[in-house]
């Protein structure tokens, strides 16, 4: 049977039925309904954020938190990370910014923190890192540098739903923070997003330019676009955070397996687990090293598509390296990324894999 790289957690279609039910009770499809404003309040609580505002997407929401945090400038640039999806940097370019990449961390692939200061220009209006397959950047020198420097920082949480760093939700660190809420992550709503943030100040501006600019029933002050996210993925998000901590945990069971099985095997790499932090198990990335291990990455990708089991180059390749980016940022150096994206490899990883299921692919790869 094919197993995929990852698969939509849902609910039982009776949760769904009946959490639409209103809907087609009143015919409030949009515009920040009902069920929207009780999902919103709800994700507040799991979150432990101060403030949100829900997107159709994430792309969206992080396009959107640029330009509510006003960055855009002529000739500013943002830095940010060459490994991560592209929609992080596609939103940094499509708002008029130049993204200038940081190096990553070999251990657990973040942006290296260690190589932002040099990065500071007098063009430099924001960092915006990302936090990779659940593993947090590191949030602490990071704002120590936003702060000598006078930037915003807006973290791309994508792959981080639900995690807590020293007991705080990971949403709480820089001025924002994305969440995308597609199908293939933790926690999805089918497709949507959210933006968290603690200045009360850019409630009104993400709430406007997600619905057209449009202030009060007679206005529009910004040029916005359309953003909102509907009752009915409202209320599948209702619904999947009911169970999102009983499907965090049968993702461990999943997690665990596979380091029991690949851990401490010679050519493979696993990404370390952080201290302080509770993990989401949102992906789990594994790294080959060739001399070692006696084969590529490729050909270990090769193998497994072979037995009908779908895993993923991901990210690959770094964005500078992408057709779209490559020759605009081909002088921007960042040598440790281009290492890990040739030789990173995500495995399979959903609540509803088996532990059988993990040892056939693990079976595959070190024998």
């Amino acid at each position: 049977m094919s197993i995929l790289v990852t698969r939509s957690s849902m609910p039982p279609i009776e949760d769904y039925v009946e959490e639409i039910k209103p809907i087609f009770e009143s015919h409030y499809l949009t515009n920040m309904g009902p069920i929207y404003k009780k999902f919103q309040k709800q994700l507040i609580r799991y979150l432990q954020v101060p403030e949100l505002s829900l997107f159709v997407n994430g792309h969206m929401a992080l396009e959107m938190a640029i330009q509510a945090l006003e960055l855009r400038k002529e000739g500013g640039e943002v830095i940010t990370t060459p490994f991560t999806f592209a929609s992080t940097t596609h939103a940094i370019v499509r708002n008029g910014l130049k993204p200038v990449f940081c190096d990553i961390r070999p251990d657990d692939y973040t942006i290296d923190a260690e190589k932002i200061e040099s990065l500071i220009t007098e063009k430099t209006v924001a960092i915006i890192p990302v936090h990779v397959y659940g593993n947090i950047c590191d949030v602490e020198t990071i704002a120590a540098i936003a702060e000598k420097y006078n930037l915003k920082v807006i973290y791309d949480a994508a792959h981080a739903f639900g995690v807590t760093y020293k007991g705080i939700g990971i949403g709480n660190f820089g001025d924002a923070s994305m969440f995308s809420f597609h199908a293939t992550k933790v926690f999805n709503t089918i497709e949507g997003g959210a933006v968290a943030f603690h200045d009360r100040k850019y409630r009104v501006p993400l709430h406007e330019l997600k619905n057209f600019g449009i202030h009060g029933p007679e206005d529009t002050l910004a040029v916005g676009g359309n953003a909102k996210m509907d009752e009915f993925r409202a209320a599948m998000g209702i619904c999947n955070l009911r169970r999102i901590d009983e499907c965090i945990e049968a993702r461990k069971k999943v997690y665990d397996r596979y380091v029991e099985r690949l851990d401490n095997v010679k050519g493979i790499c696993l990404s370390k687990h952080q201290e302080n932090v509770v993990a989401n198990y949102a992906y789990f990335p594994v790294l080959f090293e060739p001399a070692e291990f006696g084969k590529s990455r490729d050909i270990v990708f090769d193998e497994l598509e072979q037995a009908d089991i779908h895993a993923r180059k991901y990210f690959y390749p770094a964005i500078n390296e992408m057709s779209c980016y490559k020759e605009k940022y081909k002088d921007q150096t960042t040598p440790v990324a281009h290492k890990i994206a040739r030789k990173v490899l995500t495995l399979p990883m959903y609540e509803e894999l088996s532990l059988e299921d993990v040892d056939r692919i693990c079976d595959i790869i070190l024998n």
